[in-house]
């Protein structure tokens, strides 16, 4: 059998981020059903590698198994929300204090002037505000240096990630966070851990209010 290629993905890892993207983004809904067999066909890969892509969504909480064969994505409702809200707090003020102590400065006075840029005026700017989110993710994972802090973050991220398909938000509550995003960045570039953990408080409380408003009037 020959040797996969140095730095190529898995099959099953191509399989979850593909099915992970699909949930995230709304295109897999709630309730969808992901039977072994037709994923496999659909995504042009034998079952095997889908069956473990489908066991890591099961261990994220995205999907349900409600047969041998057949697992259904999960739903939200604003008890999950909240309660993830709480957890993502936690693990946050841990990372951001870490990340003071031992980030890239640079790297996040960069991710600081991004956030200070962001617009939110048209849809392009918004996807690009949220790569920018996606980016700095990216280096406070790095910069903790921890990978079980970094796989309890990113299983919570992989489930809020999901409401901004049911709900968006608005410019001026996205223009809000994005303040608070800047100083955080600035703050960890700066070493300041006290700051860094209080601006991820008021973020995080920005982003559940405006949130849970949006996600309950997407379902009124």
């Amino acid at each position: 059998m020959p040797a996969r290629r140095p730095g190529r993905p898995r099959a099953s890892d191509r399989a979850y981020e593909r099915l992970l993207d699909e949930i995230q983004s709304g295109m897999l809904p709630v309730g969808t059903p992901l039977a072994e067999i037709e994923q496999a066909a659909r995504l042009g890969m034998s079952r095997t590698p889908v069956r473990e892509a489908l066991a890591r969504l099961l261990a994220d909480g995205l999907v349900a198994r409600h047969s041998p064969r057949i697992t259904v994505v999960t739903g939200l409702d604003v008890q999950d929300i909240e309660q993830l809200f709480v957890l993502r707090c936690a693990l946050e003020d841990a990372a951001v204090r870490l990340a003071a102590s031992r980030g890239d400065g640079l790297a996040f006075n960069s991710l600081a002037t991004g956030f200070a840029h962001a617009r939110f005026s048209d849809r392009r700017g918004i996807n690009a505000y949220y790569d920018l989110v996606a980016r700095f993710d990216a280096a406070l994972d790095a910069a903790i240096a921890n990978h079980h802090l970094t796989a309890a973050l990113r299983r919570v991220r992989a489930h809020l990630d999901r409401v901004r398909w049911y709900a968006p938000g608005d410019a001026a509550g996205l223009a809000e966070s994005a303040a608070e995003r800047r100083r955080i960045a600035a703050a960890i570039a700066a070493g300041d851990a006290e700051l860094a953990a209080e601006a991820t408080r008021r973020q995080l409380a920005l982003a559940l209010d405006g949130t849970l408003r949006a996600f309950r009037q997407s379902r009124s």
